[in-house]
C-alpha cells in the first residue's frame, strides 16, 4: 500500500548519477515507465468516432439550449435536442490549463500539481499568501486520452488551442497524429471569424474526411470566446441590442462552425456511430480583465471563470450518440469533466481502470436512467489568485451541500444550493455539523490527492488587498443591462490589479528535462514498503519484511 499515492520522484535527466537513481527505483521497486497495453476487450460493435467541441470561457448561461434567449445558437440547440444535455455539469477547475489537463488525463488538477492556468498570475503585494509552485507544462509520463485511443487503433487529431505546454511538450508528443492550431486572434473577415474558427472548423473536417474508414477522435478545442472578442461586423451589428453586441455575434459564428463539422458527419454517414460532446472550460469572463469587458454574465450563478462559485464550476454540456443514447433527454444529475476520460474509453471498448490506474472521475454513459445514479462528492483545490479577482480556496459538494474554504484564513462558507443557488446567504454558522463534516472530508482529500500548499506573504500589503479584494469584491458582481453599464466603476480596480504584477515572474517549472516516475504507477511487489516523507525525500523506499525482494514486472 503506497503511503502516498500522488508523490512523485524527481531527477534531472542531465546527471548520469541521478539517471541511475532513476533506474535504481524503477527496478527495484517494478514502476512500469512504459504507458499500459490497452485492454484487450472489444466493444461488440465498431468502436464509436469521437467528436469533442471545447470552447473557451463559455459561461453556462450562453447558449439558447441554456436559457440565453439573446444568443442565436440553433444548430447546438438541435444537438441537445438530439442528444443529452446536464444541467448541472461541472469543470474540473474555473481556469483554462486544469480544466484542459485534466480532460486529457482524467486527473484531478491537483493531483496534477496544474491547478492555475499557464504560466499562471504571478505574486504580488497584495496577497496575503504565496502561491506554490506548479507545473508548467503537462508533464510527458501522464497518460492522455488521445495516446490510449491511439493505441487502441484510432486515428487522432487536435485543431484549435493546446495550453498544456510547447515544444516538446505539445500535442504531437502526448498521443495526437495530426495538430492544426490556427492563430488564436484574426481579423474577421467575410470567410474567417475573429477567433480562427473557419481555418480550425476547416482542418478538422478535413481530418475526419480522411480518416471516415477507421474510429477517429477529433478534438476541436475552440479559442471562441476568448479575450479579445472579436467578430464579423454585419453579426455584431445585428446583436447591437444584447448584453455584448461582440460577445453575442461569436456566439453566432461558434455555432455556425459546429454546424458545419456536425453536417459533415450526416453527409458522410458517421452520425449514428458518432459520440458529440460539446463543452468549455471554465465559466464564462464576468469581471472587467480587458478592453470591451466584461464579455458576460453566468446568471443565476455567482461569479465566473477564476472563482470556485457555481458560476466559475458549471458549463454547458451536451452528449450525443444516437447508435446507444437515447436524445431528447435532460439530465439534472451533477457531472464533472472528469468523467469524460472514463466514459469515452468505456465506450471504445476499454477497461479505464486497466489501462489507466486509477481515474477521478466515473462513466456518466448510464445516467440516461437516473434512478440509478448514486450521489456523488465533487472537490476542487484551487490554492491561487487569478487575474479575475479570485483567491485561494478549495471546495467540496455533497448532495444540496456545497462548501467553500477561503485558504487565506481558513475561513468557511456553506450554501444550500437546492435553495440558494445563487450563493447568497453563508450558513455555516448554523449549520455547524454540516460545515465541520465537509471541512474535514475536504481537508482529508486535499492530503491524498498531494494538494499544494501556500506560505505567508512577508511583503504582504494590507490596503492593496482589501482595495482589490475586501472593498470591491468581483464575486459579488452583479450585471447590469450592458457590459459598458456592468463595467462602470470599475476601471480603477483593473488598473490596480494589473499593476501589481507588472513585471513579474509566474511561479512554474521550468521544461528542464527531468524525469519523473509517478508513485501511484508503482507495481509494489513486497508486503510493505518504507515511505520517506517529505520535506526531504518524498519517495518511497526499501522492504521492510526480511527475505522479500523487488523484481521486474
Amino acid at each position: 500500500m503506497l503511503a502516498n499515492p500522488s508523490s512523485v520522484v524527481r531527477r534531472s535527466q542531465s546527471a548520469l548519477i541521478s539517471a541511475l537513481c532513476c533506474y535504481f527505483i524503477a527496478v527495484v521497486l517494478g514502476f512500469d515507465c512504459q504507458a499500459s497495453e490497452p485492454n484487450s476487450a472489444t466493444a461488440q460493435d465498431a468502436p464509436p468516432n469521437i467528436v469533442i467541441f471545447f470552447a473557451d470561457d463559455l459561461g453556462v448561461s450562453d447558449l439558447g439550449c441554456y436559457g440565453r434567449t439573446e444568443h442565436k445558437t440553433p444548430r447546438i440547440d438541435r444537438l441537445a435536442q438530439e442528444g443529452m444535455r446536464f444541467t448541472c455539469a461541472y469543470t474540473a477547475q474555473p481556469i483554462c490549463s486544469p480544466s484542459r489537463a485534466a480532460l486529457m488525463t482524467g486527473l484531478y488538477p491537483a493531483r496534477l500539481q496544474l491547478t492555475n492556468f499557464l504560466n499562471g498570475r504571478p505574486d504580488a503585494n497584495s496577497q496575503k499568501l504565496l502561491q506554490p509552485i506548479i507545473q508548467g507544462q503537462l508533464p510527458l509520463e501522464e497518460i492522455t486520452i488521445a495516446e490510449l485511443l491511439k493505441q487502441a487503433g484510432y486515428k487522432t487529431g487536435l485543431f484549435g488551442k493546446w495550453h498544456l505546454g510547447n515544444g516538446r511538450f505539445g500535442p504531437q508528443a502526448q498521443g495526437f497524429d495530426m495538430v492544426v492550431m490556427p492563430k488564436a486572434n484574426t481579423p474577421p473577415t467575410s470567410a474567417e471569424g475573429g477567433k480562427g474558427e473557419y481555418e480550425t472548423t476547416a482542418a478538422a473536417i478535413q481530418f475526419i474526411e480522411a480518416n471516415q474508414s477507421t474510429p477517429f477522435f477529433c478534438y476541436i478545442p475552440h479559442n471562441t470566446p476568448h479575450i479579445p472578442l472579436a467578430a464579423k461586423p454585419e453579426l455584431v451589428e445585428k446583436y447591437k441590442d444584447t448584453f455584448h453586441p461582440t460577445y453575442a455575434a461569436m456566439m453566432e459564428t461558434m455555432d455556425d462552425v459546429v454546424g458545419k463539422v456536425l453536417d459533415k458527419l450526416d453527409a458522410l454517414g458517421l452520425t449514428e456511430n458518432t459520440i458529440v460532446i460539446f463543452t468549455s472550460d471554465n465559466g464564462g469572463l464576468h469581471v472587467l480583465e480587458f478592453p470591451g469587458t466584461p464579455a458576460t454574465h453566468c446568471a443565476p450563478y455567482r461569479a465566473g471563470k477564476g472563482y470556485l462559485y457555481e458560476g466559475g464550476l458549471r458549463e454547458p454540456f451536451i452528449v450525443r450518440w444516437p447508435k446507444n443514447l437515447k436524445g431528447g433527454k435532460v439530465i439534472d444529475t451533477p457531472i464533472s469533466l472528469l468523467d469524460v476520460f472514463p466514459s469515452l474509453l468505456t465506450a471504445a471498448g476499454l477497461a479505464p481502470n486497466k489501462v489507466t490506474g486509477p481515474l477521478d472521475g466515473q462513466s456518466f454513459l448510464t445516467l440516461a436512467d437516473e434512478a440509478q445514479s448514486p450521489e456523488r462528492t465533487f472537490y476542487w483545490h484551487f490554492p491561487n489568485y487569478t487575474n479575475q479577482g479570485g483567491r485561494p480556496a478549495s471546495a467540496i459538494r455533497q448532495g444540496k451541500w456545497k462548501l467553500i474554504e477561503q485558504l487565506e484564513d481558513h475561513s468557511l462558507e456553506l450554501y444550500d444550493l437546492e435553495s440558494d443557488i445563487s450563493e447568497t446567504k453563508n450558513v455555516a454558522a448554523e449549520n455547524k455539523e454540516v460545515a465541520d463534516r465537509l471541512a474535514a472530508e475536504l481537508d482529508r482529500w486535499r492530503k491524498q490527492v498531494g494538494g499544494q500548499t501556500l506560505t505567508q506573504n512577508p511583503n504582504f500589503d494590507a490596503n492593496l488587498h482589501r482595495a482589490l479584494y475586501i472593498d470591491k469584491d468581483p464575486s459579488k458582481w452583479v450585471a447590469k443591462a450592458t457590459a459598458t453599464e456592468t463595467a462602470e466603476g470599475w476601471q480603477e480596480w483593473r488598473k490596480t490589479m494589473n499593476s501589481v504584477v507588472a513585471g513579474q515572474k509566474p511561479n512554474v517549472t521550468p521544461a528542464d528535462g527531468e524525469i519523473r516516475l509517478q508513485a501511484r504507477d508503482a507495481r509494489v511487489h513486497g508486503t510493505r514498503l518504507r515511505y520517506e516523507p517529505e520535506p526531504y525525500k518524498n519517495v518511497l523506499g526499501y522492504w521492510t519484511e526480511a527475505g522479500q525482494t523487488g523484481t521486474l514486472p
